[in-house]
């Protein structure tokens, strides 16, 4: 079924609300049809903005702007109290009510996390490289709070049978971690099919962040609800967002 919103599937406290949008809606044609949300895509400014004013009303209802982020495949992670426009970072935290991290993807994996006290959140854009680099290590560490008591919920990404890389990407992974390997399958000479959803459940094991929600859906295949960078090259960009009720 088509919607405009996907709920995270997690046993978050109350106090935590947290969405990803889909394509669904919205008021932009051609190739960003639908509810485009990046402002950096090519798409006509005004229609950006008139689908980024919708957020605050029905079904998404968020409190304020989201803090939009210029995301470059890194592992900066910006603490909202300290938000300017034009920040170059790939993940949001923030401990202050009302204030809504948010990331853009389409393809790449949004993370989401919170607290099991409701103390703080986070959102986290993680492609293949934010994901090597150590995005995940850099959010959770920018929580400062024990992993164990984190909750974390995996949003739309490129799936495992669509994600198709060189040897290159696998090489990187395997380097760092022997156990990167179960997450690659052979995919013709020197290609591989890589499981962005596999690596980031392996990261999180490793920290110590058990209660993981979320994947299974893949962007690429599922052209109705979903922007997908590798299927069309020019396409919109879906937000994954999550903030603290006042």
């Amino acid at each position: 079924m088509n919607v405009a919103r996907i709920t995270p599937d997690w046993a978050a406290p109350l106090r935590v609300h947290a969405l990803t949008t889909t394509r669904v809606g919205g008021e932009s044609l051609g190739p960003y049809a639908g509810f485009n949300l990046g402002a950096h895509v090519g798409d006509d400014p005004a229609i950006v903005a008139a689908n980024r004013q919708r957020l605050g009303q029905a079904p998404f209802r968020l409190p304020g702007a989201p803090l939009w982020l210029q995301q470059v495949h890194g592992t900066t992670v910006l603490a909202g109290e300290n938000y300017r426009e034009g920040v170059e970072a790939d993940a949001c935290v923030t401990r202050s009510p009302g204030q809504v991290c948010a990331v853009l993807t389409a393809d790449c994996l949004p993370l989401l996390f919170c607290a099991e006290d409701a103390s703080v959140v986070a959102a986290v854009h993680a492609g293949w490289r934010g994901l090597a680099a150590g995005i995940i290590e850099a959010a959770v560490a920018a929580m400062a709070i024990q992993p164990a008591r984190l909750l974390a919920w995996l949003g739309p990404a490129i799936g495992p049978a669509a994600f198709e890389v060189g040897t290159d990407v696998r090489e990187i992974f395997r380097r760092r971690d022997a156990m990167a390997e179960q997450a690659f399958v052979p995919h013709g000479q020197d290609k591989w099919l890589c499981d962005l959803y596999l690596l980031a459940r392996q990261r999180l094991a490793r920290l110590g962040v058990r209660r993981v929600s979320g994947g299974g859906w893949c962007t690429f295949s599922d052209a109705r609800r979903f922007y997908s960078y590798r299927r069309d090259g020019i396409t919109g960009r879906m937000a994954s967002c999550i903030w603290l009720e006042r």
